[in-house]
């Protein structure tokens, strides 16, 4: 209401001084004046007061400048100033982004944050504290030493666990993500390398060997199973011919000597 009447009566000061009031304006004024500029804007524009040295020029915008919010009435639309410490605002007292050395909190701008909170120097907010979170701790891994899990009777084991949740500058840090402890076990010797290599080569000998006896025991089935296949056909050849030589003296007619 104040500033209604402020505006008001500079208006009035505006008209009484500057009787040459034009009404073909440009840039979005209604009305304006050679010496003070917009008087007044066509709807939905927001009328503001710029400062140039000694002298207020009215201009008219679609949106409030930064450091202004705006504010719509029947009669006129204007912007006017955010509070000090406020880069932009919604309305005088609720902040939507503070100034160099201020943190925004609650629509406000504050030069220190309220206790549980902490300050972003990045968003320049006061957000909350966030402290570290860790997962479960998982199983001990089998019992070695320098790598081995043979030739020792003392060895060790671990179990490690994740980082979900990194903290804040002022959260709790974050706990050891590995744990080690002495093991025992039943000593057993290793087996080494060369004598396993041989045994494995003996091994594959062996292998091939059983497999070169199978084949030649198929083989010498397959050549026995031949041979027997071909006696028998020689067998039956010869019964045949002996069946068949009686007929062939039989029809053979008998010589008749008395003549």
């Amino acid at each position: 209401l104040v500033l209604s009447l402020f505006l008001f009566f500079f208006l009035m000061l505006v008209f009484s001084v500057h009787p040459n009031v034009s009404q073909g304006c440009q840039g979005g004024c209604a009305t304006c004046s050679d010496y003070n500029g917009c008087l007044s804007c066509k709807p939905r524009l927001f009328f503001v007061l710029e400062r140039i040295g000694m002298k207020q020029i009215g201009v008219c915008l679609s949106s409030c400048p930064s450091g202004y919010y705006g504010t719509r009435y029947p009669d006129i639309n204007k912007c006017a100033k955010c509070k000090a410490d406020c880069d932009t605002c919604f309305t005088r007292n609720f902040c939507t982004k503070c100034k160099s050395g201020f943190y925004l909190y609650s629509g406000k701008c504050l030069e220190k944050c309220p206790d549980g909170l902490e300050a972003n120097n990045h968003t320049m907010e006061c957000t909350s504290i966030v402290h570290c979170e860790a997962s479960e701790w998982s199983p001990w891994s089998p019992c070695t030493k320098k790598g081995k899990t043979c030739g020792f009777k003392r060895g060790n084991e671990v179990r490690v666990r994740e980082i979900v949740q990194h903290p804040s500058a002022r959260g709790n840090p974050c706990p050891a993500t590995s744990e080690s402890r002495k093991c025992i076990v039943q000593r057993k010797r290793c087996q080494k390398e060369g004598k396993g290599k041989k045994n494995r080569e003996e091994k594959r000998k062996k292998s091939n060997k059983d497999e070169s006896k199978e084949t030649r025991q198929e083989s010498k089935g397959r050549a026995a199973r031949r041979q027997n296949r071909e006696q028998r056909e020689n067998s039956n050849k010869t019964q045949l011919k002996k069946r068949k030589a009686p007929n062939k003296e039989q029809n053979l007619a008998p010589v008749d000597t008395a003549h």
